[in-house]
Formats: C-alpha cells, sequence, structure tokens
C-alpha cells in the first residue's frame, strides 16, 4: 500500500523544522554576526526578527548546505521572503570584505608565483542558454578564475563570466595577466592560458615527444601547480557553488562572500 506524502490534512504542513548540526567553527559565525551588527550600526537599522547571530547562522546554512529559502524560513521561523532578504544582505556585507586584485597581489613581486586557473560553477539552466555552456566542462556553468598562492591557499576569485567564455579570455578580462606582469609575478597556468605570454608559464605539448629537459619542466610544473586544486576544492566544499539554483548574476557576489569566509580572521 501506497500512502501519498501530500493528502488534504497534511497540505500546507509539509516543512517540519528539526536540529541539525552545521559543520562550520562557531567563531566563524559569531564573526560574521559582528560584520552584520557593525553594517546595521552604520545603518542604523530598526528591529529585526532575527538578531545579527541567527541572521549569520541563517546565511551560512544556505552556503553549506544549499537549502531552499522556504526550508531556510521553515526553520528559523521566519517567512520565504524575509529569508532570502537577510541571505542577500549578508552576502552583500561579506563580499564587500573579499580582497580586490591589487590587494590581494600586495606583498608580490619578482621572484614570486602564483597559481592561476579557472573552474566551473554548475547552474541548472537549459540547452538554448549557450552563453552559459562550456564545452569543456559539457554542462552549463559560470567560469571562475582563481589566483592562489603555492601552498593552495586562494588570494584571489574572480567575478564570474559565462560558462562559453574562455579561461585566457575571463583572466585577461578580469586584469590578472596585466596584474602578475606590472609586479613581475610567475603564473603557472595550464594550457588553456597559451599565448598569454608575459609572466606566465604554460607545460609544454606533446611533451613525450620533447627533449629530456622539457619533460622534467612539465613534470616540475605539474607539482608545482597542483596546489591550486586546494582552493577550489575549499570554494566547492560550500554546497551552494557545487550546482547554484538562483540568478546568474547573484553568484559573483556568492563566490566573494565565500572567500571572505576562507580567510577571515576572527575578532579577537
Amino acid at each position: 500500500m501506497v500512502i501519498p506524502l501530500i493528502t488534504p490534512a497534511t497540505e500546507g504542513a509539509l516543512l517540519v523544522p528539526y536540529p541539525a548540526m552545521l559543520d562550520v567553527p562557531h567563531e566563524l559565525v559569531e564573526h560574521v554576526a559582528w560584520l552584520l551588527h557593525e553594517h546595521r550600526r552604520a545603518r542604523n537599522t530598526r528591529w529585526r526578527k532575527l538578531g545579527c547571530f541567527k541572521q549569520a547562522l541563517l546565511t551560512l546554512v544556505h552556503l553549506r548546505k544549499n537549502e531552499t529559502f522556504s526550508q531556510l524560513g521553515a526553520g528559523f521561523g521566519i517567512s520565504q521572503a524575509t529569508a532570502w532578504r537577510y541571505v542577500n544582505e549578508s552576502l552583500e556585507v561579506l563580499a564587500g570584505w573579499a580582497p580586490g586584485l591589487h590587494e590581494a597581489l600586495t606583498g608580490l613581486g619578482e621572484g614570486d608565483h602564483v597559481i592561476v586557473d579557472g573552474t566551473l560553477i554548475s547552474i541548472d539552466r537549459i540547452r538554448a542558454d549557450e552563453p552559459y555552456y562550456s564545452m569543456k566542462h559539457r554542462r552549463h556553468g559560470m567560469n571562475v578564475q582563481v589566483i592562489a598562492r603555492p601552498d593552495g591557499t586562494p588570494l584571489r576569485f574572480s567575478r564570474a563570466t559565462p560558462g562559453r567564455t574562455h579561461d585566457l579570455t575571463a583572466a585577461r578580462a578580469h586584469g590578472i595577466i596585466q596584474a602578475c606582469l606590472t609586479r613581475q609575478v610567475l603564473v603557472l597556468a595550464d594550457r588553456a592560458y597559451q599565448g598569454a605570454g608575459a609572466t606566465v608559464r604554460i607545460p609544454y605539448y606533446h611533451h613525450r615527444e620533447q627533449p629530456a629537459h622539457h619533460q622534467q619542466f612539465n613534470r616540475d610544473h605539474a607539482r608545482l601547480r597542483a596546489p591550486g586544486e586546494r582552493a577550489f576544492a575549499q570554494l566547492k566544499s560550500w554546497r551552494l557553488l557545487r550546482r547554484a539554483r538562483c540568478s546568474t548574476r547573484r553568484i559573483s557576489t556568492i563566490v566573494q562572500a565565500v572567500h571572505t569566509l576562507l580567510i577571515c580572521n576572527y575578532p579577537g
């Protein structure tokens, strides 16, 4: 016997809150709450239904677990519209603390090197949305460029561009290539950045047919560039960025907000 989940008796009562754990440090929630408190104080905002700590927790749950706004609203005792408004406000505050390109490269100069690479943030679009379809990844998404330290620590995540954008085109548009050239910072990248010139170094093509020293260069290059994947692993540990269901215009703000969460220092 099959019992339907939706019946006249249960319709309208499908969202039931339950206790759960969130895998982020308590200090991180407090830090986000502090940023929201400063934001509210600067705007002299009126009373809110949720305090700063609860609003911070609401935002982190949305980013970490990718729950819908109706689910969030049910869990925190607020409406879907209020949950959307609170989360958007928090994301704007967090994104405002993300480092810009020149700030990210501060302290780097000749003799230093960084890793530059691109990743695709999957989105739920249809076949007709051609600008968002990446032939490389065979799915719809948004292209995000990262500049990472040699140990994989992210220095800068770029704004998101449609998935069809080539990595080199995106890196040039975001000013990454020129900024690294100005500071004479060596850039390690994959073959998608062929033709970048400047201070960008990519592996040799057909390395098995190349001289031994070219093969050794490719091995060393791959070893030095491998930690860059850690930056993307940290970014996508926030489940919302594994498959975004939101407007493509919000993804840049979300990426910058997550970057702030990855690098923030807790007060005290």
